[in-house]
């Protein structure tokens, strides 16, 4: 019989002294935040070996650190039980370490005699920090070398890049003099584009989609955008994009482009819960690359209002293709159809919408909209049957600069709407919706746990009487998207139109402000104010709520429970509670 008999070192914790005399208190905590020793001090299955490798690495972090904070002439101890570990060769590691002792003696801190750096591209802005008199930190030094290669290069010399430096310091005055030579190399164009890595996708298509500047000065900027195009369009998982490392005999810039195809098709489902409108599920299927050449194809289709306690069930069932790089790189068209059934306690509506639009991207936070639709709607109430008929051209504006989408922190969103609609019977008249959506975000502290956001909603409907004026058009308030605490439409107007009918109206207004607290790292609290304003047909009212909810954050977004209660208006009681993903707003 055969005994296995596994010998490993045993684990061990040692004993820091990390002493730094004469440093002050922020130099000895980011001499500490650098040391793989002060790291890995409580650290379990270490031996000997390890702790001597920490400490050899902790003499280059340490005088790394030092360079930094502009101290140039510091001396570094590290000891493992009296032993320089400097001194003790890699092979001859001590089994275990009891006692570690690292002693950091800064010195004094030095400051540029000289700070020189050029030829420098017009227009450049140096760090402050880089100049005669000022903190010599190395990190100054880079900043510059970086800002000015970095400008040059934004000027169309690819291959700017740093010639030669001279630093030398001087320990009897406590001086350092830096001079950087910079060789700009001559100005660029984009050469050929090399592509790889597509499949499915034809190159042409990836070309026309890519939008490569071929011939234009070179800007990096531009590499961006084709990477931004590509990753846009959902196709693939994979971009990158490579500059060649040596120039072409014509001063030109060959670039590399591969890429790496996601699956062709993706499903999706969803869900969101209110107190009063019941649950609503929502499902899409799409095909990413439906003809081969990147369009996007997708049906949704929703259920809402299941077991709601106003109105019926809603359902809906749309299609929807995009074709990316339609007449030029950054416009897309698209074709979109929807049935729809609206089940709400003033009406029922059947409606079907057909339409083509394009969306242009402006830049990575302006975007427009527009299309052209034909709606048809058959709307029941309380004055009977009538048949909607139009043709409507929706168009949008949105600057979006958040810094997230789901969970905004900080930046604003804004976007301004005009949807002429124009009347093919004598039951629809002639109009327009006028829309405006404005967000701001503002958070405290380097955490940013308080955040502070606010939206203030607009509407109107000119042009067309209210009876003349297709449903979809007429403003409510109340529910989730509009006041927390009221439900959902709970707020239109009252119009004697053969007996009394309740529907929406041509004005709004709308608010929403929230305090979000972050208790934990995962966890966050909200605090809700929510205030609307309808009118229209001579009447008006208004209505407000307010509550708190609950945020747990997840990599797709926070999951959000809010408990709303009204606070002014008629048109409820009792608690309203919402179920989603994402903030509110």
């Amino acid at each position: 019989m055969t005994a296995l008999v596994s010998l490993s070192a045993p684990a061990f914790t040692y004993d820091l002294s990390f002493q730094t005399p004469g440093a002050e208190s922020g130099l000895k905590s980011a001499l500490e935040g650098a040391s793989l020793l002060v790291q890995n001090k409580d650290a379990k299955g270490k031996d000997g070996q390890d702790v001597l490798a920490a400490a050899r690495a902790d003499y280059n972090r340490i005088v790394s650190t030092l360079f930094a904070q502009g101290y140039y002439s510091g001396v570094v101890s590290i000891k493992l039980d009296g032993r320089e570990a400097a001194n003790i060769p890699p092979l001859d590691a001590p089994a275990s370490v009891t006692q570690v002792t690292v002693s950091v003696t800064p010195g004094p801190i030095f400051h540029f005699s000289r700070a020189a750096i050029g030829p420098l591209a017009k227009g450049t802005d140096l760090p402050e920090g880089y100049a005669p008199g000022q903190v010599a930190q190395s990190g100054v030094i880079i900043d510059a070398a970086s800002t000015a290669t970095t400008k040059w290069r934004d000027e169309g010399h690819a291959k700017a890049q740093v010639a030669a430096q001279d630093i030398v310091a001087d320990h009897r005055a406590n001086t350092l003099s830096s001079e950087i030579r910079i060789a700009p190399g001559p100005v660029v164009t984009f050469g050929k584009l090399e592509t790889s890595g597509n499949k499915r996708l034809r190159t042409k298509r990836l070309r026309e989609i890519a939008g490569f500047p071929t011939g234009e000065v070179y800007n990096p900027k531009k590499l961006d955008e084709v990477q931004a195009r590509l990753q846009r369009t959902g196709i693939f998982s994979s971009v990158a994009v490579t500059e060649a490392k040596v120039l072409n005999p014509d001063d030109s810039l060959d670039v590399s482009l591969a890429v790496v195809e996601q699956k062709k098709r993706k499903i999706g489902v969803g869900a969101e819960l209110n107190s009063t409108d019941g649950l609503g599920l929502s499902g899409y299927w799409m095909h990413r690359n439906l003809f081969g050449g990147g369009e996007r194809f997708r049906i949704d289709t929703g259920v809402s209002g299941i077991g709601g306690a106003t109105g019926g069930i809603d359902y809906s069932i749309g299609a929807r293709i995009d074709r990316p790089a339609t007449f030029n790189p950054d416009t897309n068209a698209y074709v979109t159809t929807e049935l729809s059934h609206k089940n709400e306690d003033d009406y029922d509506e059947d409606a079907f919408d057909i339409g083509f639009g394009l969306t242009r991207i402006f830049s990575d936070k302006l975007t427009g909209d527009i299309s052209i639709n034909y709606g048809w709607s058959k709307v029941t109430d309380s004055s009977g049957e009538t048949i909607f008929r139009q043709v409507y051209l929706p168009t949008k504006l949105t600057w979006d600069d958040r810094d997230n989408k789901m969970d905004p922190t900080r930046g604003y969103y804004v976007q301004a709407g005009v949807t002429p609609f124009f009347g093919l019977d004598q039951n629809t008249g002639t109009g327009a919706q006028l829309t405006g959506d404005l967000r701001a975000y503002k958070s405290f502290g380097e955490s940013k746990r308080f955040v502070l956001a606010g939206r203030l909603q607009l509407g109107s409907v000119v042009g067309a009487d209210l009876a003349e004026t297709p449903r979809d058009y007429l403003f409510y308030s109340g529910g989730g998207g509009t006041v927390r605490g009221q439900p959902y439409q709970s707020l239109g107007v009252t119009v004697l139109d053969g007996g009394t009918l309740t529907t929406g109206g041509t004005e709004f207004v709308g608010i929403q402000s929230e305090a979000r607290f972050g208790i934990t790292k995962n966890i966050g609290a909200v605090a809700f104010y929510d205030y609307g304003y309808v009118s229209g047909g001579g009447e008006s009212g208004s209505q407000a709520g307010a509550g708190l909810g609950v945020r747990y954050k997840t990599g797709i977004g926070p999951i959000r429970l809010d408990v709303g209660f009204p606070v002014s208006g008629g048109t409820g009681s009792g608690a309203q509670i919402y179920i989603g993903i994402g903030q509110a707003f």
